[in-house]
């Protein structure tokens, strides 16, 4: 902002400098056409739009410096800097009065119209941070305290010595613990992850990933998932891509999550190198050196003016409970991947259904030497 208010100011003095010679050079040619009040009001109108467009300062240099040219090439007598008629000396000191006014005026108000332009940005960032948090709390208010409250109930009961458990009891009680606290700590880590992803601190630990070694694990830590879901790669393979490992696995788990929550069809994944027809531009990666990864599900879908609404933080659409979180889910995923420089787009599954495409960077393949090259003969 310093930089642009300086170039912005030198441009302003250029143009204070600059403009009002040369619509003297044109008013002089005029001057049989015009009289005095005709020529006051032209260089006015050049005033103003110095002040509006330059600002305070440039308008006062092209105030005093207008008033010369005006003195010397148009009031009697001609080249000097005397005035002998009194009507002269009137318009001249008309004219010097009313051009600083109106430059203070239009300095002014563009002051007021940047202050009400700041004001009113600001006023929405605060009301966009009122409502996602208003939408946070409302979100949070039954999905933190009822896995916090289900685990309460059960340590309660463990260690109330009123209660007389058997093995099978406090094994299920421990078990309902551990099934809360492990939703709780998922939400958690949800919540701060979305926070970290918005302030910019989250950092991927980007490396070369085996496709299909982090699949099977993201399929494993989705319980819910189990026996519904199967892994296909590209007959010709997958090629390995340059991603984080932790947090591609934990973009699938989401997704293939998010799909047994809402569909009781079969999930599929499938993975293999991305095709030019149907993967779009990435910034800074060229067609062919992508993967993609593909979660599919045959389940009701959502209709196309919502596939871009369901990665918004806190949205649920469809959900009659509160049992399938916060709805960050999706807008965390997107986030992962596209941090990890990918991309995270919903397709139509052909029959009816929805399909989450995950398209991350391949790893380059090393160039083959020439055929004549020294690597070539030595070998």
């Amino acid at each position: 902002m310093p930089d642009f208010a300086r170039a912005r100011g030198w441009r302003g003095l250029v143009a204070a400098l600059v403009v009002p010679p040369l619509l003297t050079a044109v008013l002089t040619n005029l001057t049989e056409r015009l009289n005095l009040s005709s020529q006051v009001l032209i260089y006015l109108v050049a005033l103003v739009a110095i002040s509006r467009v330059c600002g305070m300062v440039p308008a006062l240099v092209a105030a005093v410096w207008t008033a010369l040219l005006l003195d010397y090439y148009f009031i009697s007598p001609i080249h000097t800097f005397r005035i002998a008629v009194a009507n002269d000396v009137i318009t001249f000191s008309a004219f010097v009065i009313v051009a600083v006014t109106v430059a203070s005026v239009v300095e002014y108000s563009g002051k007021q119209f940047r202050r009400a332009t700041q004001a009113a940005a600001e006023a929405a960032q605060l009301e966009a941070a009122d409502r996602m948090r208003t939408a946070l709390l409302n979100a949070v208010s039954h999905d933190l305290r009822a896995p916090l409250a289900a685990a309460r109930a059960s340590v309660d009961t463990l260690h109330d010595p009123r209660f007389e458990l058997s093995a099978g009891e406090r094994e299920e009680l421990l078990g309902a613990a551990q099934t809360s606290l492990g939703r709780l700590s998922r939400l958690v880590e949800d919540l701060l992850d979305m926070s970290r992803l918005q302030s910019g601190a989250l950092k991927p630990l980007v490396e070369t990933v085996a496709v299909d070694e982090v699949i099977p694990r993201a399929i494993d830590d989705v319980p819910a998932a189990a026996g519904r879901v199967t892994f296909a790669a590209n007959p010709d393979g997958v090629p390995p891509v340059v991603a984080d490992s932790a947090l591609l696995e934990r973009v699938l788990a989401n997704l293939v999550g998010n799909a047994a929550k809402h569909t009781a069809s079969r999930i599929e994944l499938v993975a293999g190198a991305a095709t030019r027809a149907r993967t779009p531009n990435i910034p800074n990666i060229p067609n062919g050196d992508r993967v993609e990864i593909r979660v599919i599900d045959h389940g009701p879908g959502i209709p196309a003016t919502d596939h871009e609404r369901v990665f918004r933080p806190f949205q649920r659409l469809g959900d009659r409970d509160n049992t399938a979180g916060v709805g960050l889910g999706l807008a965390l995923a997107r986030g992962l991947v596209e941090a990890m420089g990918g991309e995270l787009r919903p397709e139509d599954t052909p029959g009816g259904g929805l399909t989450m495409v995950v398209t991350v960077p391949a790893r380059p393949v090393p160039a083959r030497p020439a055929a004549g090259s020294r690597e070539a003969s030595s070998r």
